[in-house]
């Protein structure tokens, strides 16, 4: 860890507490029920709606292929099911079963901190907090002006 000055080393400090705690919380929740960090993440996602496996993947960061393993062993559990798309059967529908969804339920009742780490803040706050990320983000990938 670098950082120029107190401030931003303690700035750093927090992202660093706020990413390992996020961190445990998953990794307590997975061990729970047996489940890897990433088919927790894949499982709660596919909770909200039933999707192709190439968005699962953009929503999780990952590639397509390397998703398959994970839906794979979730469907092996019991968890989730492929489906036929009913606008285009060539693709299928990854959904939750109804195991899959009490598991779910019980992941994100276990995920206290990850479940809303925004809580504390009011509107205003998390309109800041945003801006100021995208700005960070946004710095990094040259498009900050």
């Amino acid at each position: 860890m670098s950082a120029d000055d107190p401030l931003s080393s303690e700035v750093i400090t927090l992202f660093a507490s706020i990413t390992d705690r996020y961190t445990r919380e998953y990794d307590s929740a997975a061990a729970h029920h047996g489940l890897t960090a990433q088919q927790v993440k894949t499982l709660l996602i596919l909770d909200e709606a039933a999707l192709p496996m190439r968005r699962i993947a953009e929503r999780l960061g990952a590639e397509p292929s390397n998703l398959t393993s994970v839906v794979d062993r979730l469907q092996a559990r019991g968890l989730v099911e492929r489906q036929p798309d009913p606008n285009d059967r060539r693709v299928k529908l990854l959904v939750t079963t109804d195991d899959g969804a009490a598991t779910a339920k019980d992941l994100r009742e276990r995920l206290r901190f990850a479940r809303n780490p925004l809580a504390a803040l009011g509107t205003d706050q998390r309109h800041a907090l945003r801006d100021l990320l995208r700005l960070m983000v946004d710095s990094e990938t040259g498009k900050a002006t």
